[in-house]
């Protein structure tokens, strides 16, 4: 492919504020042993179940024209339960049936409601794929799985034959694949994460943007600070072939004016693929909501698995035990204690970051990582 892909779609992270201690500074409190990682993947199971399900489906004629011209229509991914909306066969009947059943498992393993209606969606894995599918070809399903280092891919075939693809090589054959609306979960999620943080006394409300200040603080400076992104690229460049655009987002995390931990976080729908330059302009961060000069950044990306409520109480629960003790206190060490192991490795979730940004940096700034860079600007957003 001609550009590689990004890991796909953030839930669910912090972003938390990291100083070096001078003599004399408090230090945070240790935090408990991690969480171990989950062995597998639920919602890659589900995915996996479903993918089974709409190959074995794919024998209903009236079916597989209907998903043939559904994922032409809507090459980013076709909800999967309408498919079979109107359509009286008993593969349709058997697909509607567990493509909701998916969706309410895929929702209850990442501690989002019920009523979100469709989280799984179809697509053909290329586009170059598409000649061969409207010659006749008959096609295999898979899923955009989130290990993006496997080297294999299982598919299925409509006789339920499970098909080994290797990963790194785009298949001749079609190949649909069942994967997560990232875009959906990650809107749900960040929504829930701040409620719950909130809740906690840890977050201000759900918000995709930068919380707004007070009226009387508004009042007062006519008006707040900001720091803008004007300018984002990532450099991750070993997505295979199976994995879509990614969804992802920033957690932006210091001490509040009330001297508590806050954590607020940033939706970046448009920071999808890898090797790309995005110009977006967008707030990252409103330091009138915070006390110190000093803030951190975590880009991340969900996976497909993050818990959004089993996150925001995790790191509550840690953050809650940490005080503002006059000085900025480093809390990073305390909140990747408390999040699984796994979150923290070349893995799908966390994609890079930048520490110690201050209201007054300016220029490019690469990330820790080394998986990215920024260009930011102080940024006055004046009253009406």
């Amino acid at each position: 492919m001609s550009q590689s892909r990004l890991r796909r779609a953030v839930v669910a992270l912090t972003a938390l504020p990291l100083l070096a201690l001078g003599a004399g500074q408090a230090v945070a409190a240790p935090a408990p042993t991690p969480a171990p990682a989950p062995a597998a993947s639920k919602v890659t199971a589900i995915e996996d179940e479903a993918a089974r399900t709409l190959a074995a489906s794919l024998t209903d004629p009236a079916l597989r024209a209907r998903l043939r011209t559904a994922t032409a229509e809507t090459p980013a991914g076709a909800e999967l339960a309408p498919l079979a909306e109107g359509l009286t066969g008993t593969a349709a009947r058997t697909l509607a049936s567990a493509a909701a059943r998916a969706d309410r498992s895929v929702a209850a393993a990442k501690g989002l409601g019920a009523d979100l209606g469709p989280l799984l969606r179809v697509q053909l894995a290329d586009p170059s794929m598409r000649a061969a599918l409207d010659a006749g070809a008959a096609p295999l399903v898979a899923t955009a799985g989130t290990d993006e280092h496997a080297r294999t891919v299982r598919a299925y075939d409509t006789a339920g034959r499970a098909h080994t693809l290797d990963a790194r090589t785009l298949p001749t054959r079609p190949v649909y694949l069942v994967d997560l609306d990232t875009a959906k979960a990650l809107t749900a999620g960040i929504d829930l994460l701040q409620r719950e943080l909130a809740a906690r006394g840890v977050g201000s409300a759900a918000t995709s943007a930068p919380a707004a200040p007070s009226a009387p603080t508004a009042q007062a400076a006519a008006g707040w600070w900001g720091t803008k992104i004007t300018s984002v690229e990532m450099n991750d460049d070993e997505e295979p072939w199976f994995k879509g655009a990614a969804e992802m987002f920033s957690l932006v995390s210091g001490f509040g004016l009330d001297g508590k931990v806050r954590v607020d976080s940033v939706a970046m729908p448009y920071l999808q693929y890898d090797g790309t330059v995005y110009y977006p302009n967008q707030i990252l961060v409103n330091w009138s909501n915070y006390k110190y000069n000093l803030a951190d950044v975590v880009l991340m990306e969900d996976d497909g698995d993050t818990n959004y409520l089993a996150l925001a109480q995790a790191v509550a629960a840690v953050l809650l035990t940490i005080a503002d003790q006059g000085a900025y206190i480093p809390l990073v060490n305390a909140v990747l204690a408390a999040l699984p192991s796994s979150w923290w490795t070349d893995d799908p979730d966390y994609v890079e970051s930048w520490y110690t940004l201050a209201r007054t940096s300016t220029g490019r700034l690469n990330g820790a990582r080394g998986n990215g860079w920024m260009t930011v600007e102080p940024y006055w957003v004046s009253q009406l």
